[in-house]
C-alpha cells in the first residue's frame, strides 16, 4: 500500500471516529439542551382572577402528570397548550389570561419531569403527554371540532407531531421552528444529526401534511428561534393558512405585542368559531 493510500485511510478512519463521537454526544446531550424544567410551581390562574380546576392525568406509559383546567363561560372553543422548553405551567398564567378573555376555555398540562409531572423529559415523552392531554378533553366529551391545538415554541413542535394522529378543528403555531438544527444554526448536518437522534421534531415534515387551518405567529426580534425559521414553518404549511408578524423577545413578544397579538388571535379564531359568546 502506498504511502498516500495509507494516509487516506488513516484520515478515514479518524474522521469515521470524530463522526461516531459527535453522534453519540449529541444524543446524550440533548435532553440538557432541549428540556430546561423547573419544579416550583409559582403561580396559579386564581393570581390572574379565574377559576380553574387541579388535574392530574395518566400518559399511556403509566407517567402522572399534573395540569389545569380553566373553564370559560360560554367557551367559543377549548385550547389545548403545549407549552415551551422552559420553566412549568406557572409561567403560562399570562397566557391563560388572554385566552379566557377571547372566550376560551383552556387546558394546560406539564410535560413529565416539569412542575408536579413525574419523570424524566424525553422526545418521545413528551409526545405521549400531548396525547394524555388531548385524550383527557375527549373523555371529557370535548369533541375535536372544538379544539384549537396551540403550541408555543417547542410546544409548537409536540403539537405538530400530535397532528399526526388527531385532528384539531385549528392549529396556532407560535414562536416555533421548522428544524430544531436550525436553530442551532446546523441545517448543514441536519442529516448526521437525524442519525444520531432520531428524526425527532421534524416540524417542517409535519407541516407539508397538515390538513387544518393553521395560524403562525414570530416576531424578527426572537433570539432563541430565529424568524427565519417561523417563516419557514409557515411556507411549509399545507392548506389553509395565516402568518402574524409581532414583535419582542421569543418569550414576551405576545405581552409586548398585545394590541397586534390579541386581535389576530381573535379573528382567526372568529373566522373558525364566531364571536366570543357574552
Amino acid at each position: 500500500m502506498s504511502r498516500f493510500l495509507l494516509y487516506l485511510l488513516q484520515a478515514s478512519l479518524l474522521l469515521l471516529g470524530t463522526l461516531v463521537v459527535l453522534m453519540a454526544a449529541a444524543r446524550f446531550l440533548l435532553p440538557s439542551l432541549a428540556f430546561h424544567p423547573t419544579r416550583e410551581v409559582t403561580a396559579t390562574p386564581a393570581d390572574a382572577g379565574l377559576r380553574y380546576e387541579d388535574v392530574a392525568l395518566t400518559a399511556d406509559d403509566g407517567v402522572r402528570l399534573h395540569a389545569w383546567y380553566v373553564p370559560a363561560e360560554n367557551a367559543r372553543a377549548t385550547l389545548l397548550f403545549c407549552h415551551g422548553n422552559g420553566g412549568n405551567l406557572s409561567w403560562r398564567v399570562e397566557s391563560l389570561r388572554i385566552f379566557h378573555d377571547l372566550g376560551l376555555s383552556s387546558f394546560v398540562f406539564d410535560y413529565r419531569g416539569y412542575g408536579r409531572s413525574e419523570g424524566s423529559p424525553s422526545p418521545e415523552g413528551i409526545a405521549r403527554d400531548a396525547r394524555a392531554a388531548w385524550n383527557w378533553l375527549q373523555d371529557r366529551g370535548v369533541a375535536s371540532g372544538d379544539i384549537v391545538l396551540f403550541g408555543r415554541s417547542l410546544g409548537g413542535a409536540v403539537a405538530l407531531e400530535l397532528t399526526r394522529s388527531v385532528r384539531p378543528r385549528v392549529l396556532i403555531l407560535e414562536s416555533t421552528f421548522a428544524s430544531p438544527f436550525g436553530v442551532l444554526h446546523l441545517d448543514f448536518m441536519a442529516p448526521l444529526l437525524r442519525a444520531a437522534v432520531g428524526d425527532i421534531w421534524n416540524s417542517r415534515e409535519a407541516a407539508e401534511r397538515l390538513t387544518v387551518p393553521t395560524l403562525c405567529i414570530h416576531s424578527p426580534d426572537d433570539g432563541i428561534v430565529p424568524f427565519r425559521e417561523g417563516r419557514r414553518l409557515y411556507e411549509a404549511v399545507a392548506g389553509e393558512k395565516a402568518f402574524v408578524e409581532i414583535r419582542g423577545s421569543h418569550n414576551g413578544g405576545f405581552l409586548r405585542s398585545r394590541e397586534t397579538y390579541v386581535p389576530a388571535l381573535d379573528r382567526f379564531l372568529t373566522e373558525h368559531f364566531g364571536p366570543i359568546r357574552r
